[in-house]
C-alpha cells in the first residue's frame, strides 16, 4: 500500500515540477559504493556454515526532493539498492535457520547466494510550517525502533511518520510501519520478534510508535517513547542525556530505562501456543514481561574516550526488539558486532575507549575498543558470555579522494548459553561517497 501511494504522489509531483522551484533547486543526491568483505568463524554448534565468508559491492543512491512552493510543500525521496556479489560460496554463505540466506546476498532456489539483488524506496513528503509527513520507506532511528546499517545494504522499513517541531526545544514524532526489509534481502516481510520469527512463526502488519525529544538545556536531552508490535508488546522508554564540561574534558552521561508487557494474542495461553511469543527465561511461556534500564559514562579528553556502563535485565523474557531473524537493530548500550546481551536476568558491564589520531596530527584516523562481560542468564547454560570489538578506520578528510573511508572491525564472542555459538568475527570495509548535486 505505501509503495503505490508513493508511487502516485511521486508522479503527481513531477507533472507539477515547473510551478515549483523549491522542489527542484532544494533537492540533493549522492551515491555511496560500499565494498564489504565478511568473515565469519562459527567455533562450535551442529548448524551449518561453520565458517561464513561472503564479499560484495554494494551501490545506495539517496535522493531528496525540495518541497513545492505553497502553503503545503509537497515532496518526494528515493532510496535506490544494489548489491553484487564478488565472492560467495554455498558452503560458506547459507545458513538453512537462517530467514533469508547469508550474511550478505539473499540464497536462490539452490541456496546459493545471488549474483545481484536490487530495490527501490520512494517516499512521499508534506510539509506544513515544522511538521512534516512521509509516507512510503522509511529508516527510523529512535529509542523503540532503530534500522540496522551493519551489512553490504540497510534495512527499511514501509510506514508512515509525523514529525513535529512546532514548539521550541520539542520534537514530536509518530508512527506506524508495516513491513520491513532486510538488509540482504528485496522483499518486504512483515515484522516479527526473537522467538516468534522462524519461517513458520507468527508475525504482525503494525507497529505504532510515538515519543518526544525535549532539551531541558542544550546540555540535557529528555525522552519519551512507546512502542506497540501488534499482538507481541507494548513498550515505554525513558531517557536522559546530558553533557557536562570539566575543567578538563567532557563527562557524558547516558541513562536507559525500558518497560515492556504482553499486547494481544501474546497475552493469551493460546496465542502463545500459536507463535506470538518471545525468547525468554527457560521454562517460561513466552509471554513478554521486561524491565531493562542501563547507565553509560563516558569521559573524553584530547582524543581519548573512555566509557564504563552497566545494564540489567528483569523479568521473564528478553528484551523485545523488532526482530525478523535476518539482522536487527536494538536500541541498547550492549548493541555490539556480534551479540546484544539483552537476555532474560543478564547482568553486563561495559568498558570501551575510544582514540582520534587527529590529535597526533593524523586526521581521519580513528580506533575503538570495547569489552562486555554478562552473566546471570536465565537460559540453558552457564548463564554467562562475554565479547570484545575491536575496529579501526580511517576517512580521507580532504583533496580529491575527501569521503573515502576504510575500516576493520573485528570481535569475538564467547557463550555459555547453549543455543549460542561461539564466534569470531572480521569484516573489511571500503566506502566512497559521491554529491551528483
Amino acid at each position: 500500500m505505501y509503495r503505490n501511494t508513493a508511487a502516485v504522489v511521486m508522479l503527481g509531483l513531477c507533472a507539477q515540477q515547473a510551478q515549483a522551484a523549491g522542489f527542484i533547486e532544494d533537492s540533493k543526491a549522492t551515491v555511496t559504493a560500499r565494498n564489504f568483505y565478511f568473515n565469519g568463524d562459527n567455533r562450535d554448534g551442529e548448524a551449518n556454515p561453520s565458517k561464513q565468508e561472503e564479499w560484495g559491492q554494494g551501490f545506495i543512491l539517496k535522493y531528496q526532493s525540495g518541497f513545492t512552493q505553497g502553503q503545503v510543500g509537497l515532496g518526494v525521496d528515493a532510496l535506490g539498492l544494489l548489491g553484487l556479489k564478488l565472492d560467495s560460496g554455498k558452503g560458506t554463505a547459507y545458513n538453512a535457520g537462517s530467514a533469508g540466506g547469508g550474511q550478505l546476498f539473499p540464497s536462490g532456489s539452490d541456496n546459493r547466494a545471488v549474483d545481484e539483488f536490487s530495490s527501490l524506496g520512494l517516499t512521499a513528503k508534506a510539509r506544513i510550517s515544522r511538521t512534516e509527513a512521509r509516507l512510503g520507506t522509511l529508516q527510523p532511528k529512535l529509542p523503540v525502533v532503530v534500522y540496522n546499517d551493519g551489512r553490504l545494504l540497510p534495512q527499511t522499513f514501509e510506514g508512515g511518520e509525523l514529525t513535529s517541531k512546532e514548539f521550541k526545544n520539542l520534537t514530536l514524532i509518530g508512527g506506524k510501519l508495516e513491513h520491513a526489509k532486510a538488509r540482504n534481502s528485496t522483499s518486504a516481510d512483515s515484522l516479527s520478534v526473537a522467538g516468534a520469527n522462524s519461517r513458520t512463526g507468527q508475525r504482525s502488519n503494525a507497529f505504532y510508535y510515538a515519543g518526544a525529544d525535549y532539551k531541558v538545556t542544550p546540555d540535557l536531552l529528555a525522552q519519551y517513547y512507546f512502542g506497540n508490535l501488534d499482538d507481541f508488546y507494548k513498550q515505554h522508554f525513558v531517557g536522559l542525556t546530558h553533557q557536562l564540561q570539566l575543567p578538563m574534558g567532557k563527562l557524558k552521561t547516558d541513562l536507559r530505562y525500558f518497560y515492556s508487557d504482553a499486547d494481544g494474542a501474546n497475552g493469551s495461553q493460546q496465542g502463545r501456543l500459536q507463535g506470538y511469543k518471545l525468547s525468554g527465561k527457560a521454562g517460561t511461556s513466552g509471554e513478554v514481561d521486561n524491565q531493562t534500564w542501563s547507565a553509560l559514562f563516558t569521559y573524553t579528553l584530547q582524543g581519548h574516550s573512555l566509557g564504563a556502563g552497566y545494564q540489567q535485565v528483569h523479568g521473564d523474557s528478553d528484551f523485545p526488539f523488532l526482530n525478523q531473524g535476518d539482522g536487527a537493530t536494538a536500541y541498547l548500550i550492549t548493541n555490539k558486532q556480534i551479540g546484544k546481551f539483552q537476555r532474560s536476568g543478564e547482568r553486563t558491564w561495559v568498558a570501551q575507549y575510544g582514540y582520534d589520531f587527529a590529535h597526533l596530527g593524523l586526521p581521519g584516523l580513528t580506533t575503538y575498543l570495547s569489552y562486555l562481560s554478562g552473566s546471570g542468564i536465565d537460559a540453558a547454560g552457564s548463564g554467562s558470555e562475554w565479547e570484545r570489538d575491536f575496529s579501526l578506520g580511517y576517512l580521507v578528510p580532504q583533496g580529491p579522494l575527501k569521503g573515502l573511508g576504510m575500516t576493520w572491525r573485528n570481535a569475538s564472542l564467547r557463550s555459555g548459553v547453549t543455543s549460542q555459538r561461539d564466534q569470531d568475527q572480521n569484516r573489511l570495509i571500503l566506502s566512497y561517497t559521491v554529491a551528483l548535486f
